[in-house]
C-alpha cells in the first residue's frame, strides 16, 4: 500500500514539474498560495520524501510476481 502510495505522490510530482517546464506554471504553489506557503513546503517535502522511497522499486525483485504465481 505504502508503495502505491509513493506512486502516486511521484506522479503527481512529475505532473507538477511538467507544468513548470512546458508552461512555466506551479500547479501546487497555485492551489496552496504561493511557494513558501507551508502547506506547499509540506506537500513538496511529502513528495520528494515519496520520490526517495520510490528509488527503492528498483531494487526489489519481483516478489509481487512470485507470489502469485
Amino acid at each position: 500500500m505504502l508503495d502505491k502510495i509513493a506512486l502516486a505522490l511521484t506522479i503527481v510530482g512529475a505532473i507538477n514539474w511538467g507544468s513548470i517546464g512546458l508552461f512555466q506554471f506551479d500547479i501546487v504553489a497555485w492551489l496552496f498560495g504561493s511557494q513558501s506557503a507551508t502547506v506547499s513546503r509540506i506537500l513538496y517535502t511529502v513528495i520528494a520524501l515519496a520520490g526517495v522511497w520510490c528509488i527503492s522499486l528498483l531494487f526489489r525483485r519481483d516478489a509481487v510476481v512470485e507470489r502469485h504465481r
